[in-house]
């Protein structure tokens, strides 16, 4: 089985559909997200056309003319089944679409980016920002108290979980420094009556942080519906969060999974490095 390097600029794999109007280290993030969109719909952490996963660009290739950032997005109308490498679209903070001469010109939905902007400027560390709404993610998002630290894998986010309050549609710019504000340094977000978040330094950290969020609701929606469920003690969960091979830069921070998901995405389907 061949294993293929992700790193962003790295891997005569990854460089091998490049085309020239994309350099090899915004090439190597766009091969990484594209494949971070295909292990979304192959976990059905997928919403038709909507929601979005976003990844700041490195400073040699993601830096404007005027010293701002740049980020790749989903293009609006494909379903994460059908993003690949080279329809991702170049944008900056204010969602305004980059497109070099020869690329394609596919459309981006301003909106959906309002919360991913507030976070990547915000929070120093947020490369990666996901959101979704699953429908456990969602419930729980909907529960009077929240996420409940009774199961494994809730009990791996003790003091890494923010709230943010509902206040409608997420298209309002002047939502972000409340958003920015309410999240701190916790890199697992609950959306109050709309779904999860995650960020992180790296896809695969934001990845595994979310993984474990969505997961925590998972049990928690089966679990609550057979009636009252055991609290583990808060000393015993701080200690489960310190042990989670998820946090573990011995165990690549979540490099391993990511790595593990995409070599099955790519036994499946590989277009989405073109």
């Amino acid at each position: 089985m061949t294993v293929f390097s992700l790193s962003p600029d790295s891997g005569s794999d990854i460089q091998a559909h490049r085309p020239t109007w994309c350099g090899p280290r915004e090439w190597g993030a766009r091969v990484k997200l594209a494949a971070c969109y295909r292990i979304f719909a192959q976990l059905g952490w997928t919403e038709l056309i909507y929601n979005h996963i976003t990844l700041r660009l490195p400073p040699e290739d993601g830096s404007a003319d005027d010293g701002g950032p740049h980020f790749l997005i989903n293009p609006f109308g494909l379903t994460y089944a059908e993003v690949c490498a080279s329809n991702l679209v170049k944008i900056d903070l204010q969602g305004n679409a980059q497109r070099a001469p020869g690329q394609p010109d596919w459309p981006v939905n301003p909106a959906g980016f309002t919360v991913h902007a507030a976070i990547h400027a915000g929070i120093p560390g947020a490369h990666c920002v996901m959101h979704t709404h699953t429908t456990a993610g969602m419930a729980v998002a909907c529960a009077r108290d929240g996420l409940s630290i009774s199961n494994f894998y809730a009990a791996q986010l003790h003091g890494k979980v923010a709230y943010h309050d509902f206040e409608g549609i997420t298209v309002h710019a002047d939502e972000g420094p409340r958003l920015v504000k309410n999240i701190g340094d916790k890199p697992a977000v609950i959306l109050r009556n709309h779904g999860l978040l995650a960020w992180g330094d790296s896809i695969a950290r934001a990845f595994a942080v979310l993984w474990l969020l969505n997961r925590a609701c998972e049990i928690q929606l089966a679990s609550t519906s057979m009636g009252p469920v055991l609290e583990i003690p808060e000393a015993i969960a701080r200690n489960c969060t310190r042990d989670s091979l998820q946090f573990n830069p011995n165990f690549g921070a979540g490099e391993d999974v990511f790595a593990a998901l995409t070599r099955t995405i790519d036994r499946i389907d590989s277009s989405y490095r073109t």
